[in-house]
């Protein structure tokens, strides 16, 4: 989750100034950049337990140590460093049971990318042994109970923690033990807007099955290879999933700013504080009628900070994020970031991809979401499988970055990046397959030897990626 406070503090009049602010998000081609955000569950090193924000060991320790190795501004809640701040624009977070979050930088190509990850995993990999710690990246925790994992010292995340237990069954589960991978990409109208909401909302259940890598709940496996993807199925609906609105005739900036309207607020922000606004409405808040801040009227930033309270499976901003896929390996992740860059960042492979879904109605879409945790690229599709259409969507994706000809200095394109999704649509196993064969192999049904297996290595990527 983004650290909120956007200093817009222009009053939030009508539906239009809500719009207009989205629109604004709109760039020239020439300017759209790729930003990926990425989650890793920190653990104990001596007993594979979650650390705690306070104490030696902790991660308020850990953010201290990467401060003290490099120029990060602290990014403080009630005195507490709860983030760091970087000059180019990039942000390390913490979610609410400690997850850590690289929000990286907006770059120009996925070879910027894949420095970005290698360089933050040998972040990791220099502070965090010395203080007994390790990171791995994983959809769902595979050992802690709820109970086990700490809360970070976050004020939103007190507001959201009374909240989410009213709206949901998951959604505590949701906070503290998942993690995911998010690409955020840019559009350069509101029609470029519409075409890669609408392609990657159907497309989300797919990239769900193809990054599924949480297939144990509390030791064991429990039958599903997405327990992330599970979990969001009844966190909060009102806000979560994937809204009808994407798909329906007259889709634009002002009926997403619209919808937005409609998903009860968390919080408002306000010189410094947290005031608890969990149910209330964003319209009655314009129109000054909130009763946790009587009189006061809503800003185009807190419009801001309110958009980053609604969780659906691709989420407009003034970019576009895609949300559904659990955290993996650091080359899945960049698989990731380049999946959707070669399908939005070329119109031919946009179109493609748009006349590939076309035929999916709305309820296709949700029942697909709905059957991936479980069964995953073996879930029916037409006359086949997921994975059969993920080799057609990830050719569309190849084609589109080879367009894009953008090279490393050893003269290769940012095709490489999709390796590990040609090999998994060619029938090769997910990464919850793969854990799956190795708890019913060799680790003999000890989960906890993914700890050591799925932690971050010295080097990010493995070589000739």
């Amino acid at each position: 989750m983004s650290n909120p406070g956007d200093a817009d503090a222009r009053v939030a009049e009508r539906l239009g100034d809500l719009a207009a602010y989205l629109a604004s998000g709109c760039k020239p081609r020439a300017a759209f950049t790729i930003g990926t955000e990425h989650e890793a569950f920190g653990f104990r090193l001596g007993d594979h337990s979650p650390p705690a924000y306070e104490g030696p060991d902790g991660i308020g320790a850990l953010l201290r140590a990467i401060q003290a190795r490099e120029p990060w501004e602290p990014i403080l809640d009630n005195g507490k460093v709860i983030g760091l701040k970087g000059a180019a624009g990039a942000s390390l977070s913490l979610e609410p049971g400690g997850q850590f979050e690289l929000s990286g930088a907006t770059l120009p190509d996925l070879h910027a990318t894949r420095a970005e990850l290698d360089a933050h995993i040998a972040r990791l990999r220099g502070t965090a042994p010395a203080l007994g710690l390790g990171f791995m990246p994983l959809g769902f925790h595979p050992t802690a109970r709820r109970a086990d994992m700490p809360w970070m010292p976050k004020s939103r995340y007190r507001i959201m923690r009374a909240y989410m237990p009213r709206v949901g069954t998951r959604g505590l589960d949701m906070m503290l033990r998942t993690c995911t991978v998010q690409v955020n990409l840019d559009f350069c109208s509101e029609a470029d807007m519409v075409a890669k909401m609408r392609v990657g909302s159907a497309l989300q259940p797919l990239a769900t099955a193809l990054f599924a890598n949480s297939p144990f709940y509390e030791g064991r496996p429990n039958g599903l290879l997405s327990n992330r993807a599970h979990v969001w199925g009844d966190t909060d609906n009102a806000r979560a999933g994937i809204p009808a609105v994407i798909f329906e005739d007259g889709f634009g900036f002002e009926a997403y700013a619209r919808w937005l309207l409609d998903v009860p607020m968390y919080f408002v922000y306000r010189d410094g504080t947290y005031h608890d606004a969990a149910g209330a409405s964003f319209r009655d808040f314009m129109a000054g009628r909130l009763a946790a801040l009587p009189g006061e009227r809503a800003t185009i930033g807190d419009f801001a900070d309110h958009a980053t309270t609604a969780f659906p499976d691709v989420r407009l901003k003034k970019y576009i994020e895609t949300r559904g896929a659990d955290s993996g390996a650091p080359e899945m992740m960049l698989a990731q970031s380049a999946l959707w860059t070669g399908l939005f960042y070329d119109q031919a492979a946009l179109a493609a991809a748009a006349a590939l879904v076309k035929s999916l109605s709305y309820p296709d879409i949700l029942a697909l979401r709905a059957a991936v945790p479980k069964t995953g690229l073996a879930t029916r599709f037409g006359r086949g499988t997921l994975r059969d259409l993920a080799g057609e969507v990830v050719a569309i994706a190849q084609d589109g970055l080879r367009a894009r000809a953008r090279r490393n200095p050893a003269g290769k394109d940012e095709t490489l990046f999709l390796a590990p999704l040609r090999e998994i649509a060619a029938g090769g196993p997910s990464q919850a397959e793969h854990w799956l064969a190795r708890y019913h192999g060799a680790w003999g049904g000890d989960v906890s030897r993914i700890f050591a297996e799925a932690a971050f290595r010295e080097r990010g990527l493995p070589p000739g990626v």
